[in-house]
Order: C-alpha cells, then sequence, then structure tokens
C-alpha cells in the first residue's frame, strides 16, 4: 500500500508505535489483522464485526478491540468496522504507507524464493537490490533483477537507501553481513540464518528459523501422541497393539 491509497482529505501521518505508547504485543498483532482485513477486502466486504475479524486472526475479540482502540479505531455499534479505513489505519501505523526498500544478502534457495514473493510490493516493501559473495551467482538474474557482490553492500544500501536489510546467508557468514548493514545505517534486520546475531541495542533484528518452529510443533504432536507416529496408510499395527 502506498500513500495514494490513504482517504481523501486526510493529512497522511507517520508514526511509531512505540512513540504512541502502543505495546510490543500489539504490535506483533497488527499485521496478523491486516492480513485478515486484506483477505475481507479481496471478497468484496465492506464492513466486519469485531467478532468477526478476531475469529479470522485467531484472537478473541475483547483483545482485537483493545488493540483497535491504540489507533484510535472503535468501530461503529451495530455496524462494525469498515474493512478500507481499518486497513488504512493499520497500514500507517506500521509504516506501511510508504514503500520501504530492501536489500537480501544472499541469493540461495531461500534468498531466490524471499525474491520471488510477490506479496512484498503489496504491502509496502520494494526489493532494491540482491547481494551474493559467491561468484558464480553474481550476475545471474532473479526475479528481474542482477545479483551484485557483497562487497558492494555499502554502495548499495547508501544509493538505494535501504531501510531494512534481509540476511539468508549460511550462518558463518551472518554476523560479518550483520556488522556491514550496522555500519552503513541499517538498524532493521530480518535474519533467516540459523545463528544469534550481536547488534547494539537501538538495531531491531527479528529472527525466522524454521527449524525451531519445527521442533516447537514436533513437542506438541509429541505431547498429543505420547510419542508415537501416526500409522502410515496400509501399515499393520504390531501384534499386541490395542
Amino acid at each position: 500500500m502506498t500513500s495514494s491509497n490513504r482517504p481523501a482529505g486526510e493529512v497522511p501521518r507517520v508514526r511509531a508505535g512505540r512513540d504512541r505508547g502502543i505495546p510490543d504485543a500489539t504490535v506483533a498483532r497488527l499485521p496478523v489483522y491486516l492480513r485478515a482485513l486484506m483477505t475481507l477486502s479481496e471478497r468484496g466486504t465492506p464492513t466486519v464485526s469485531s467478532e468477526d475479524l478476531a475469529s479470522a486472526a485467531g484472537v478473541n475479540s475483547a483483545k482485537l478491540r483493545k488493540d483497535l482502540s491504540h489507533l484510535g479505531s472503535y468501530g461503529t455499534r451495530g455496524v462494525g468496522y469498515d474493512v478500507q479505513y481499518l486497513i488504512y489505519q493499520i497500514s500507517r501505523e506500521l509504516g506501511l504507507t510508504q514503500d520501504w526498500p530492501v536489500v537480501i544478502v544472499g541469493t540461495g534457495n531461500l534468498g531466490r524464493a524471499l525474491a520471488d514473493y510477490g506479496g512484498f510490493v503489496s504491502r509496502g516493501f520494494r526489493v532494491a537490490a540482491l547481494l551474493d559473495a559467491d561468484p558464480a551467482k553474481v550476475g545471474q538474474q532473479v526475479a528481474g533483477m542482477t545479483v551484485q557482490h557483497v562487497d558492494k553492500l555499502e554502495a548499495v544500501v547508501q544509493e538505494s537507501g535501504v531501510a531494512i536489510g534481509v540476511i539468508a546467508t549460511p550462518a558463518p557468514a551472518a554476523q560479518e553481513v550483520c556488522d556491514r548493514l550496522v555500519a552503513v545505517g541499517v538498524r532493521s534486520i530480518l535474519n533467516f540464518a540459523p545463528v544469534v546475531l550481536q547488534a547494539p541495542d537501538e538495531v531491531r533484528i527479528r529472527k525466522v528459523d524454521l527449524s525451531i518452529e519445527l521442533q516447537i510443533l514436533a513437542f506438541h504432536i509429541q505431547r498429543a501422541t505420547g510419542g508415537q507416529l501416526p500409522a502410515l496408510a496400509g501399515e499393520q499395527e504390531p501384534e499386541g497393539a490395542t
């Protein structure tokens, strides 16, 4: 979403949730509400009740109403929330009413998949550059962009005004990339490398580790099944099994 999508007559504002006293837990749920609202918008739904929106987002309605009250949005009794306006309110609060340039460092399978993801543009993000240290990958075309050597990281960040760095490198290279991003002024980093990065307090790092998520799911499966794997189709249970 860009600034051209804001309601007519409203002055554009960019406010940080932290400056407005919005709890971090609420900020973490706002993208979930936005995703649910975008789905409703695609279906042509003009308004939504707090109960229906809460159900679509997987939270209880009281929590949702409290979260949205931090944005100054209370809905209308008997009508609910205006879907388009609430999309704008949340997008504005998240800073998505402008495009944020992103650099992806690492163009292996994951980096390429991220570059190809079409949802970035519609959500306020623009992949400005792709970088890699592997000479065999430099010069390749990925998602309509030419992969550049990681030696150009500083120049790319400065020339493109990169706001967010995405690290999709092998673990041994991730800290050095992080240090270079921080040194050139990047203060928001999304890390896919399986390593904990060290950075100054003013740098916000979000870590995505798919193996950890799978391990958490394995824990819940074990609790639910008593550690027994479900039988495969056609597989016979051992004699004596109950």
